[in-house]
C-alpha cells in the first residue's frame, strides 16, 4: 500500500521571516568614518580631565615667575626666579619641610604598623571579625574636615571629653605648642589607619595558601611562617599602602587647619597651610604658587623613589629577583 505525502506549505514570504523571526538579517554596516572617530570620542572625557589637571597646573607654574598679588594686580612684572629664592632663603619655609616631613612619616609608620597588626588580627574569619570589619570603615566615611571639628570638640581643656575619660582635668592642653603636632596625627591615624588595615587585609586574603598548609606540616611555627613567607608575600600590598598614605600626608591641609591652622605659632604649619595664607590670607599668589610648585617637586621625587621601590618588591615576591 503506497501512502501519498501531502504537499509541502508553500514557504513564507521573505516578510513574514522578519515578521516571525524578529531578524532582519545581518547587520548593517557600520560606515568606516564612525569606526574612525570612535576611538577619538571614547578618549574625550581622558582629555577632559586631562586637561583640567595640567591647566591650573601650568597657571600656577606660570605665577611662580611673577609678582602677582592684591597689591601688583594691576603692575604683574615679570621676576624669574626672585620667588623661588625668597621662599628658599626663608626660615619659616624649612620649618613648614621639617613638620610636613615629620607628620607624613610619624603618621605613616603609626597607621602602617596599626593597620598591618589589624589586618592580621581579622585574617581569621569569625562573627566578631566580620563585624569588626564593617565598623573599621567608618572613619573613612567621614570628611577629614569634619572630623577635624569632632576632634576639636574632644580635644577642647573646658568640656572635651578626652580629659575626663582620661581624668586629665582642666590642664593638659592638647593643641598646645608642645602637644598640637601630636595630636593632629593622633587624628590622620583615626581617620586612616582603616585604609592601610583594609588594603593589607586583601592582599592576606590573596596570598597562596599551599606554602603555610606545607609549613604547617613540617611544624614550624606560626611566627616562622610569618616572618618567612607571609610577610615576604604581602610587602609589595604593604608598600602600595605606604606610598598611598605618605603622598596623602605629604599634601594634608583640611584638619591639621580645622584644629590648629598652623598654629599655635608655627608648630603644625605644613607646606599646604604655608601655600594657603600666602595665597589666601596675605594675598601674595605667587609666593602661594611658589609654595606649592616647591611641594609637587617633593611628592613627585619622593613618588618616583617610592614606586622603584615597589616594583623592586613585587619582582622579589614573584622570585625574579634575589
Amino acid at each position: 500500500m503506497t501512502t501519498t505525502l501531502p504537499p509541502a506549505p508553500p514557504a513564507p514570504p521573505e516578510s513574514a521571516q522578519t515578521s516571525t523571526s524578529g531578524r532582519s538579517g545581518p547587520p548593517p554596516a557600520v560606515p568606516a568614518w564612525r569606526r574612525r572617530l570612535w576611538p577619538y570620542l571614547l578618549s574625550v572625557p581622558a582629555l577632559v580631565i586631562t586637561v583640567g589637571i595640567l591647566y591650573p597646573f601650568a597657571l600656577s607654574a606660570y605665577y611662580t615667575v611673577l609678582n602677582y598679588s592684591a597689591r601688583t594686580q594691576n603692575n604683574v612684572e615679570f621676576v624669574g626666579l626672585r620667588n623661588f629664592a625668597r621662599v628658599l632663603t626663608d626660615p619659616q619655609f624649612w620649618g613648614s619641610v621639617r613638620t610636613t616631613l615629620v607628620y607624613a612619616v610619624s603618621a605613616t609608620l603609626i597607621e602602617t604598623v596599626l593597620g598591618v597588626g589589624i589586618a592580621l588580627l581579622l585574617y581569621r574569619a569569625s562573627f566578631v571579625g566580620r563585624l569588626f570589619e564593617r565598623v573599621l570603615i567608618l572613619p573613612l566615611m567621614i570628611a577629614p574636615a569634619i572630623a577635624g571639628v569632632l576632634w576639636g570638640l574632644m580635644f577642647n581643656p573646658s568640656f572635651g571629653v578626652l580629659n575626663y575619660v582620661l581624668g586629665l582635668g582642666s590642664e593638659f592642653v592638647w593643641l598646645g605648642r608642645d602637644t598640637a603636632l601630636a595630636s593632629v596625627i593622633l587624628v590622620d591615624v583615626w581617620i586612616f589607619t582603616p585604609f592601610v588595615a583594609i588594603l593589607v587585609l586583601a592582599g592576606v586574603r590573596s596570598l597562596p595558601r599551599e606554602p603555610f598548609e606545607a609549613s604547617a606540616v613540617d611544624g614550624a611555627s606560626w611566627f616562622y611562617m610569618f616572618r618567612r613567607l607571609m610577610l615576604p608575600m604581602m610587602w609589595p600590598y604593604i608598600l602600595v599602602a605606604v606610598i598611598f598614605r605618605f603622598m596623602d600626608c605629604l599634601k594634608v591641609f583640611d584638619h591639621i587647619y580645622v584644629l590648629t591652622a598652623g598654629g599655635p605659632g608655627d608648630t603644625t604649619r605644613t607646606l599646604q597651610v604655608g601655600a594657603y595664607e600666602d595665597s589666601i590670607t596675605n594675598l601674595n599668589f605667587s609666593g602661594g604658587a611658589t609654595y606649592m610648585f616647591l611641594l609637587w617637586v617633593i611628592v613627585f621625587i619622593t613618588a618616583r623613589y617610592l614606586v622603584g621601590v615597589l616594583g623592586k618588591a613585587q619582582r622579589r615576591a614573584a622570585g625574579a629577583e634575589d
